[in-house]
């Protein structure tokens, strides 16, 4: 888990080959190596072992609805911007299991099961890793910590990317979560490529992210790196595909009880996809499972979301029954509430909910919508 740290204290300049020594060196620490590979048509984010496994010259055109991979002019490792799975399917998995309860003669004995592999993650947008910390708000700053989610957490590795390219539903910009990261890293890349050679500036955010730099081949960066590195991600801030409203939250208040949620209702199916792929969203549900015997019973802990009819029931039925209080709940809580519950924005600018929205309902388009008719 990266700290804060100031990287310009040490960075390196690797080549392709340096890129592979250094997944090699962290799965030779005993890390298990995730990155981004392209499977099925899209990027997904599974265990590679080498730079050859990276979705090498592939780009990635986002729109509201769609998705599509296609070969790049100019072949670089890292210029897609992110699929549809994010980094929070490691930390906080979909299902995990939380304790075990067995009969004993004197009654139950309860054993917690904790699964906290060493992973090392490569790759991790500025976005993303803002979506980290905010997790970090909901599961280990509170007054109840997720002992599962600490322990990944503790134990993971942050390689994160410097975006030198924006996707067609990105808007982390408007939101101050990127294209650059910023903290929370051990080591941070940015790709520079040009026609006569392709690297990697490498910097050190932590004080393991400068033991794992000095094991790497490479030359010391110099001034002209780290302004290659700038331009790069200059450019990508100047080309967002999107950008969120700067008075979202209060917008969103105002508007509570605006006609513009039962129009957002007709098109949205209430599949949830938004929900599934948002790197913040933690909605959950627990279950209890007991042997046919009785003498064994466990506990689950599985992904929800706002957008099911159960996830609202008490005693007595739903409370929110129809899809536009499900989308107001969801919005309001993202864009606006959730200052209030953890002094951020639960939104870090990523677009998936857009890209990955079945009608394409653009959450940037319905706050604008509702701040032109206020």
């Amino acid at each position: 888990m990266g700290k804060v740290g100031n990287p310009r204290n040490h960075a390196i300049v690797i080549d392709a080959g340096g890129l592979d020594g250094l997944i090699k060196a962290l799965r030779k620490s005993g890390y298990a190596t995730i990155g981004p590979k392209a499977r099925d048509g899209a990027v997904v984010l599974e265990e590679i072992a080498s730079t050859d496994e990276l979705p090498l010259g592939l780009v990635d055109d986002q729109q509201p609805g769609a998705y599509r991979l296609s070969k790049a002019k100019k072949p670089a490792y890292f210029d897609f911007t992110h699929g549809a799975q994010t980094w929070k399917r490691y930390l906080f998995p979909a299902k995990e299991k939380l304790w075990t309860a067995q009969k004993t003669a004197k009654g139950f004995e309860v054993q917690t099961e904790v699964d906290a592999p060493k992973y090392a993650f490569i790759g991790v947008r500025a976005c993303e890793l803002s979506a980290m910390q905010i997790q970090d708000k909901v599961f280990i700053e509170g007054d109840h910590v997720a002992t599962g989610y600490k322990a990944r957490r503790d134990k993971a590795l942050i390689v994160a990317l410097n975006c030198r390219r924006a996707g067609g539903t990105c808007f982390c910009t408007s939101m101050n979560t990127g294209p650059k990261v910023k903290d929370g890293y051990d080591l941070a890349l940015t790709e520079l490529s040009n026609k006569d050679s392709h690297a990697f500036l490498v910097e050190a955010g932590s004080a393991q992210g400068e033991k794992i730099l000095a094991r790497l081949d490479g030359r010391e960066a110099t001034g002209a790196d780290f302004k290659a590195a700038a331009k790069a991600v200059n450019k990508a801030a100047k080309s967002m595909g999107r950008e969120m409203p700067t008075d979202a939250a209060k917008t969103l208040t105002d508007n509570l009880e605006s006609p513009r949620w039962q129009e957002i209702a007709k098109r949205c199916l209430d599949c949830a996809n938004c929900t599934l792929v948002c790197p913040t969203c933690f909605c959950n549900t627990t279950s209890d499972s007991t042997s046919l015997d009785g003498q064994t019973t466990e506990r689950w802990r599985q992904w929800d979301s706002c957008f099911t009819l159960d996830f609202s029931y008490i005693h007595g039925g739903a409370i929110r029954r129809d899809g536009a209080q499900r989308y107001r709940q969801w919005m309001t809580h993202k864009l606006s509430s959730w200052h209030d519950q953890f002094g951020v924005s639960g939104c870090v600018g990523c677009g998936r909910c857009i890209t990955w929205c079945p009608v394409g309902i653009d959450i940037t388009a319905e706050v604008r919508a509702m701040a032109d008719k206020t």
